[in-house]
């Protein structure tokens, strides 16, 4: 920047020089709690992220109320757009639609009117040809907003408010579960029981120190809004809800049928959140594609309302229970649904809560927006009362006041003063029409008094006693449930928690059920091409490669294994041995099975085993250890383990570590080779490790574990083994190490 500049370092033009690093650090941080505290996480009070809460809100500022006419949602949408959401029209009618769909939420906020999309997948109308309301969860949720009840906030224009929170009279929170990324954490709740919810938070109110497994005997576990079965057994949920972090296992239902001589699975629910068209297409994939099925003969879509998936087998006698097994493990008929209870708990405070935290978190708010409706409605009996007794006094003396009415200049003030009364007293009194001098004015006047002063005392009494504040909790609770729980429309569980016999046969087949246990070859080439050959007795000579290709790497292993595939970008990729083409041709390229960018290698390749562990170093010379049942991922963009420092670094050495191992080699490019304890290296999960040899114009060359008493083995074959060769290069991790003994062979060493 050309220029003069004072010694002031803001210049005229208002610009001041900031650290390049300062402004970057300062402004992400303002996106980051932008991102978590409007847009990712829920409010743990009423469930709600401010797009769905303003959504409500306008909602019922239009009077779309259950009981009201339908309006077209690009009413609402705008409204919402040009009042409190000053985001894309597009994204709002998405979270609206979403409110709307009873695949998508267990208990809907939106009452929609035309098509709002399927659980096929298809997406909902445009919003110019949809209308929608607000159902009788939604008006519970904004129960005594009007009451002062929570605080408003101004709107990003300033010309109106908005809530800051609902009251939420309904725990929509559990009840309908919640799911968002932020910037650094994500949360994944699924949705409850409402009656479930009810009874647990009225059991907490009895007994403050309720733990998560008495609160587990109220709430089993979730309840989708499509059914299933969750195949976990009670220890896993109940670490799962005290912890908030989980995984649970969803399997679809099924039953078999046998009628006019087919031989029949009929599927009649599927996991929450799956597409039905997706499932219809992994089934003919596997029957058609792969003919991994080869006892399927075909598969029909009967739903109406109801999911009907038909999957007819070859053989009229065959047992379905093989098939099936094969289906829940290769199709989403069975998936893993996360648990990460992560919140805002404040509004304000992301933090990761259990179910008991959750429960009481609900009950506080509640309890918040009882005594603030209690104060509100105590102040309104208390304003009205004193206008009453206004009005009698006047009543006793009529006469008077027609006299001072008809005489004074200032009447007001000669009322307030004649008959010492309130300036309001006195403004209700010259308001008073004509008709209300009747008798029978004066008579409904004086039981009106009665009944506001008894109102007052219960107000007054309940603001006193918290135990009458908790007990008229339960109450609501109470009413909450008869309203949208048991024989209420959408009140029974639809999900079943536990190992059933269906779902026994994905969580515990043996191996009559699955054939997969059997051995098979595992092949890669040199230029990444994978297959799986049946069997384990493969003579490497009988194996064909494409021209120019060759051998890289041949596994044995078995059907039911799982490969975890090192890339040098630190990833780990995770892939199902059955999942593998089998031996046709040449395989496939495992780039087309994950994500792996062109610029990064495969580093190594092993047969999963949880109870193994790796040795992971860059080529900086920084590593440590990892439990390889840590590695595991589920997706194709791998599993982030070992974090480099540039897009340069890499990944440079994966070594499995055998049990007896008890020390760690390594040599960097300068020859220096440097031995010290197993036991010095951190076990993680994930990060850029420690120092493992320190370096100066030099790399990590190579690195292995050994068993100091059996000696350090060679590539070369030789076995470097005693003091004479070894003790001279033992060290503590981090240093630099000693010249490596004379004969030592070149990289690679070990």
């Amino acid at each position: 920047m050309s220029g003069s500049h004072s010694g002031d370092p803001e210049t005229a033009a208002g610009i001041r020089d900031v650290p390049l690093a300062s402004a970057l650090s300062e402004r992400y941080l303002t996106y980051a709690l932008s991102t978590i505290v409007a847009r990712s996480l829920p409010d743990a009070r009423d469930g709600l992220k401010p797009v769905h809460r303003r959504l409500l809100y306008a909602m019922r500022q239009l009077k779309l109320d259950p009981a009201a006419g339908f309006k077209k949602c690009a009413r609402v949408v705008g409204d919402v757009i040009g009042k409190y959401h000053p985001h894309g029209d597009v994204a709002v009618y998405d979270a609206m639609v979403r409110l709307a769909q009873d695949f998508a939420l267990r208990y809907p906020l939106v009452d929609g009117h035309g098509n709002f999309g399927n659980i096929d997948g298809d997406g909902a109308a445009a919003m110019r040809y949809t209308e929608a309301r607000l159902t009788a969860v939604a008006e519970a949720m904004l129960d005594g907003i009007d009451e002062e009840t929570v605080d408003f906030r101004p709107t990003y224009d300033g010309e109106e408010e908005e809530p800051i929170v609902l009251p939420a009279a309904f725990p929509n929170l559990l009840a309908n579960g919640a799911t968002g990324i932020a910037v650094g954490m994500a949360t994944s709740i699924p949705p409850h029981n409402v009656g479930e919810l009810c009874l647990a938070l009225k059991h907490l109110i009895r007994h403050p120190e309720a733990s998560v497994e008495d609160l587990l005997a109220f709430v089993p576990g979730p309840d989708f809004p499509t059914g299933g079965i969750v195949a976990e057994p009670y220890e896993a949920i109940r670490d799962a809800y005290a912890t908030g972090r989980g995984n649970l296992r969803l399997s679809a239902r099924w039953h078999h049928e046998r009628d006019g001589g087919e031989n029949r699975i009929v599927i009649t629910e599927i996991p929450y959140q799956v597409q039905k068209s997706r499932l219809i297409e992994q089934i003919a994939a596997l029957v058609t594609g792969a003919e991994r099925l080869a006892a399927v003969a075909d598969v029909r879509d009967q739903s109406t309302e109801n999911v009907r998936l038909v999957v007819l087998l070859k053989d009229r006698k065959g047992e379905p229970g093989p098939v099936m097994a094969e289906l829940l493990r290769l199709t989403d008929l069975e998936v893993r649904i996360g648990l990460n209870m992560n919140v805002l708990v404040d509004g304000r405070t992301p933090r990761l809560s259990g179910l008991r935290e959750l429960l009481r978190i609900f009950l506080d708010h509640r309890f918040e927006v009882l005594r603030r409706r209690t104060s509100f409605r105590l102040k309104q009996t208390e304003a009205r009362l004193e206008i009453v007794v206004g009005l009698l006094l006047a009543l006793a003396d009529l006469d008077t006041v027609i006299r001072i009415i008809r005489e004074e200049d200032e009447p007001k003030a000669a009322l307030m003063a004649h008959f010492r009364i309130s300036d309001v007293q006195a403004e209700a009194i010259l308001n008073m029409r004509l008709r209300q001098l009747r008798r029978l004015n004066e008579i409904e006047l004086k039981a009106e008094r009665r009944t506001l002063k008894a109102t007052r005392a219960e107000l007054m009494a309940l603001l006193a006693d918290d135990n009458r504040a908790w007990a008229t909790i339960e109450d609501e609770l109470t009413q909450t449930a008869a309203r949208f729980a048991g024989d209420a429309p959408n009140g029974a569980r639809r999900t079943t928690i536990g190992l059933t016999p269906e779902s026994a046969l994905s969580a515990a087949a043996t191996e009559v059920v699955r054939a997969d246990a059997r051995p098979c070859t595992v092949v890669c080439s040199e230029r990444g091409w994978l297959r799986v050959i049946e069997g384990s007795a493969v003579s490497p000579d009988d194996i064909r490669y494409k021209e120019g290709d060759g051998p890289r790497l041949v596994l044995n292993t078995r059907r039911d294994d799982r490969l975890l595939i090192a890339g040098s970008n630190g990833r780990f990729y995770t892939l199902p041995v059955d999942r593998l083409p089998r031996d046709r041709g040449f395989g496939r390229p495992l780039r087309l099975m994950i994500d792996l960018a062109d610029d990064h290698d495969v580093i190594a390749v092993f047969v999963s085993e949880p109870e193994s562990r790796l040795l992971l170093a860059s080529a900086q010379g920084r590593g440590f250890v990892a439990d390889m049942a840590s590695l595991v991922g589920q997706t194709r963009a791998g599993k982030a383990v070992l974090t480099l420092d540039s897009e340069t670094e890499r990944l440079f050495k994966c070594a499995l570590i055998a049990p007896s191992d008890d020390t760690v080699a390594v040599i960097g490019s300068n020859r220096r080779l440097l031995l010290f304890p197993l036991a010095e290296m951190p076990v993680l999960t994930r990060g850029k490790g420690v120092i493992l040899q320190r370096y100066r114009d030099a790399t990590l060359a190579d690195i292995r574990t050994f068993t100091y008493a059996e000696g350090l083995p060679l590539r070369s074959g030789r076995l470097l083994r005693g003091d004479a060769h070894l003790r001279g290069c033992l060290g503590r991790r981090g240093q630099t190490g000693q010249p490596a003994p004379k004969g030592f062979p070149a990289a690679p060493l070990f």
